[in-house]
């Protein structure tokens, strides 16, 4: 019974972080990708580009350029930039920046208030996300609009690349390469069927499909990409549309980053309940849960099972090889958290320091979310 169910909870955390990747593959492979309208170059609907922001001084005005400088038709696109609640420089440097619709409230309310203030003001029929400390490629909004040439699309959301410095961190190296790995699996995801969770650093909707989000609501992006899909609609993937950011400037900022995104998919999972539904919904569960699910809950609380069940078969070589194996995994991953803060860079040890990092923070998500300690408010982690 012990070795059956170390096993399953083996297979249970290699299905989340690997084997859920080479499922969608081979699915791709039998049923070819999902059928859609080929993507029109010239379709050029209205667009709003909104840019929530609080206390963003640093970024705010290499933002505005960056949004100014976009190919897109300027009849065609319009500007907002919303300032929640920003105590520092941020509404003084935005106030009358040319080509910019500046909104802001004195009220701090939350990432996902700001977006809810700002739709009434906006004109586009697709509403554009970007994040005030992300740099998106010139053509971006082209590459977006594009696909919604297909009806069925309900949302477009593009590729999150982080810039790092060359001698980077166990940080900044375990989340770039964390990124380019959930690159992929989106892609995959919409090669299948639709992507389970849009990026927040540069997303878009239909105007008509977007819904006001609860002001508490901790993942906007997610939430907002959801609720689209289980209307029916497809969430597309461009990695030509790309958002660059730098990472966390260390692991203690990066885990508080990731605590209140854990936080934020326990919550989401509390309110998207139809998205379990295996027999009314089979492609949107089998993704939503492979892809989310089981990272947000039971992969990381399978970790210390596996452990303590491992001590219970070190009679067989076979598992004495494993309980070494994971005594030297998680001795890496707390050296290279160690050794970050020393100054000191080991790229060997980033992969297993940031995945102890991320399993970590969903029993602190967990905790805040039970204790319903987890703010809305804007938490901003410190960046590289």
């Amino acid at each position: 019974m012990v070795e059956s169910t170390l096993y399953f909870l083996i297979f249970l955390v290699f299905y989340a972080y690997l084997g859920y990747g080479i499922a969608v593959k081979i699915l791709i492979g039998i049923k070819g990708k999902y059928p859609q309208t080929e993507a029109d170059e010239m379709f050029r609907p209205t667009i709003s580009l909104i840019v929530p922001c609080f206390n963003e001084e640093a970024y705010i005005l290499d933002k505005v350029k960056n949004s100014q400088a976009l190919e897109y038709p300027p009849e065609c696109l319009q500007i907002i930039f919303i300032s929640d609640g920003s105590n520092d420089r941020t509404a003084e440097l935005l106030k009358d920046q040319p080509g910019i619709l500046h909104l802001h409230s004195e009220i701090r309310a939350g990432k996902a208030a700001a977006m809810n203030r700002a739709i009434p003001y906006a004109t586009g029929e697709i509403l554009v996300f970007c994040d005030a400390n992300t740099d998106i490629n010139p053509n971006a909004l082209m590459l977006l609009s594009r696909h919604y040439a297909d009806e069925r699309v309900g949302g477009v959301t593009g590729e999150k690349r982080i810039l790092s410095k060359e001698k980077a961190g166990a940080s900044e190296g375990g989340e770039g390469i964390y990124w380019k790995y959930e690159s992929m699996l989106k892609k995959a995801d919409s090669d299948l069927y639709t992507v389970v969770g849009a990026a927040g650093e540069l997303m878009s909707y239909r105007k008509s499909l977007y819904e006001e989000l609860e002001p508490d609501t901790l993942l906007d992006d997610f939430m907002q990409s959801m609720r689209i899909v289980l209307k029916g609609y497809r969430i597309v993937y461009e990695p030509k549309a790309i958002a660059t950011e730098t990472a966390s400037a260390n692991v203690e900022e990066e885990l508080k980053r990731k605590i209140r995104i854990c936080a934020g998919g326990w919550q989401s999972m509390s309110r998207l309940k139809p998205a379990f539904n295996v027999f009314k919904r089979p492609l949107i569960a089998f993704e939503f849960i492979s892809h989310r699910v089981l990272r947000w809950s039971l992969a990381a609380f399978a970790l210390p099972f596996i452990f303590m069940l491992n001590i219970f078969l070190l009679n067989q070589a076979f598992f004495q090889l494993l309980f070494l194996g994971q005594c030297a995994f998680y001795a890496s991953a707390l050296l290279g958290w160690y050794f970050e803060k020393k100054g000191s860079r080991i790229k060997l040890l980033y992969v297993p320091s940031y995945f102890f990092i991320m399993n970590l923070a969903v029993f602190l998500g967990f905790r805040r979310f039970l204790k319903g300690s987890q703010s809305a408010l804007w938490e901003r982690a410190k960046r590289a």
